[in-house]
């Protein structure tokens, strides 16, 4: 476990030592990132320009309470939805998907550097994201989906070998609010790796919604390490007297310390009904709801 009273110094001093003109963070509101821009903001100060990109991507409610917690921070917030369903447009595969992603958000922050004439990019990259994309399991869109060529002089990552539960220790001695340094894990492709196949404007609402319902019913209740909901594809059903063919929604829910390993969680069969219950008659385009009991491995946590 990291030792936070050694590490934040130490960090603080790194990013001094890298950064020596003003600097960009991508920040999303997730631990990882803004455990990096307080870091950051205590190493270079005013140099920093925290950004939030709206990829359109994001769960419910997301961007404007990002803008509420960081409102202090000279946070920029760009609205850059049509890129990237853009850049997603007709892709399956779930490693095109976040290549797709990585490079749009390079692409994004390379456009707004330019405007505050920023030569250093700052992001969240924690261990496990490392781990998985040089181990083939899948490529983050921070690491592994990045592009070759990019125009910053450099990419800095202050907590690249940590893990997610050393990050939230690091979170709390910052004090950072409880809502950040608990939140759970969110993937940086955001819903477009929760809708299995090609992201349509149509299926990214459907999932978000279906995210925020599966929120509202297990996180505060339950508290497991990550919880969402993903459509999978389409089955047949019945709503009213008309059979439909519909989306079909996986509920997942899962234990971990680190996010490597993963257990499914045993959930109330009362509540899986409600949530079942609350997603078919909230979103008309689902027609069925699974709930996966599978481990990590041999499945990932997310289902692309």
């Amino acid at each position: 476990m990291v030792k936070v009273d050694k590490f934040i110094p130490k960090a603080i001093e790194k990013i001094q030592k890298q950064i020596d003109g003003p600097a960009i963070i991508a920040l999303s509101g997730g631990v990882d990132s803004s455990v990096c821009a307080i870091l950051a903001h205590r190493a270079i100060g005013d140099k920093l320009t925290p950004i939030y990109i709206d990829t359109g991507l994001m769960r419910k409610g997301e961007t404007e309470r990002i803008k509420e917690i960081f409102s202090d921070m000279n946070l920029q917030v760009v609205d850059a939805k049509d890129r990237f369903l853009s850049a997603l447009a007709g892709i399956e595969d779930p490693e095109e998907k976040r290549k797709a992603v990585g490079e749009t958000f390079i692409r994004v922050f390379e456009d707004e550097a330019k405007l505050l004439k920023a030569e250093y990019l700052i992001q969240g990259t924690i261990y496990p994201d490392r781990i998985e994309s040089e181990g083939g399991i899948k490529s983050h869109h921070n690491v592994g989906g990045l592009p070759s060529v990019m125009d910053f002089k450099a990419i800095v990552e202050p907590i690249d070998d940590l893990y997610k539960d050393e990050v939230r220790e690091v979170a709390r001695a910052l004090e950072l609010p409880h809502e950040i340094s608990e939140r759970m894990p969110f993937p940086g492709p955001g819903l477009s790796v929760r809708i299995v196949g090609k992201v349509t404007e149509e299926l990214v609402d459907a999932v978000r919604e279906a995210n925020a319902i599966v929120e509202e019913e297990l996180v505060e209740q339950f508290h497991p390490w990550q919880t969402f909901a993903a459509i999978v594809g389409k089955g047949t059903g019945v709503k009213g007297d008309v059979r439909v063919h519909g989306w079909i929604v996986a509920v997942r829910a899962v234990g971990s310390r680190d996010g490597m390993t993963a257990e499914a969680m045993e959930l109330p069969w009362n509540v899986l009904r409600k949530i079942e219950s609350r997603i078919t008659a909230e979103i008309p385009s689902v027609a069925r709801v699974l709930y996966d009991l599978t481990p990590k491995p041999p499945a990932t946590i997310e289902f692309e």
